[in-house]
């Protein structure tokens, strides 16, 4: 179990690694371009190269990339639709230029149609993504916490969409405030062992491939998408301990997205922790 982070490529995206040295992290995510627009500049082969051989010098890794938050596939907007497919593409495709292992994505909204609705048409979006993009990188779809008319908030959308598109590329990264805010106790190695059992019915543990680690502002089923610091939310330092025990997560990387202690994002502090938590899980299993 790595314990990576968000970091940010601002400057260059190979001093990512530096950063995640700095606070100790042992992967990275990253944004490839500005998160809220559409603008993509294509990776410098340098830069490409210096970023690869620094993670390969640190054993930073498996890094992932996060696309941006405009895409939205179950749109009516044809346009809008065509532009996140783009955008996506280019994300895949620099991620295998960066031997990252993928790329995380959230499934947008169904604008109050309903899920049914409006999957044939993501599927069919998601299909056109991978039709351009390689063959060892993959698209990781990431569960919502509910807010709105978001997708996949419920485990059963997501193995849906898994089974709709049957590609080996499509896989999941699990956030844990979004479980939490959806409904999904993880507060207790039986809440988490019974999260989990409902995972293995509706999606299967061999699709988790990434884990976003955040703790919750909401409450439990608050259906807000807010992260706290470990152990500063309304989820608890028990609940990252029940996560970190539990062996549906033991080969699968964490990456925080937290607002870090001093509002800077995911530090030292946070990585810290998670290591003393999995440290001690280590000890007791």
């Amino acid at each position: 179990m790595k314990i990576g982070a968000h970091v940010s490529t601002s400057k260059s995206a190979d001093l990512a690694i530096d950063r995640a040295v700095e606070i100790g992290a042992e992967a990275v995510q990253v944004f490839v371009s500005p998160p809220q627009s559409w603008g993509f500049k294509p990776l410098d082969e340098k830069i490409a190269a210096d970023f690869k051989a620094k993670a390969r010098e640190y054993n930073i890794g498996p890094n992932v990339f996060h696309a941006i938050y405009l895409v939205s596939l179950g749109s009516d907007d044809d346009a809008l639709i065509n532009r996140g497919i783009s955008s996506l593409k280019r994300y895949m495709n620099a991620a295998g230029e960066l031997d990252a292992l993928g790329v995380i994505f959230h499934l947008g909204s169904h604008k109050g149609k309903g899920f049914d609705a409006v999957k044939a048409k993501v599927a069919e979006g998601i299909r056109n993504v991978l039709s351009e993009s390689p063959d060892n990188v993959y698209l990781l779809l990431e569960n919502s916490a509910g807010m709105g008319n978001h997708i996949g908030s419920k485990f059963s959308e997501l193995g849906s969409m898994l089974r709709e598109i049957d590609d080996r590329r499509v896989q999941v990264c699990l956030d844990t405030q979004h479980s939490f805010a959806a409904g999904y106790d993880l507060r207790t190695p039986g809440a988490v062992a019974a999260a989990m059992a409902e995972f293995d019915k509706e999606i299967g543990l061999e699709h988790l491939k990434a884990v976003h680690c955040n703790d919750s502002k909401p409450e439990l089923g608050g259906a807000v998408d807010r992260h706290e610091n470990i152990g500063e939310g309304t989820m608890g330092i028990g609940a990252f301990e029940a996560i970190m025990a539990d062996p549906s997560f033991q080969e699968v990387p964490f990456y925080l997205e937290v607002p870090g202690f001093e509002g800077k994002g995911p530090d030292k502090q946070n990585i810290d922790l998670l290591k003393g938590i999995r440290k001690l899980a280590s000890l007791s299993s």
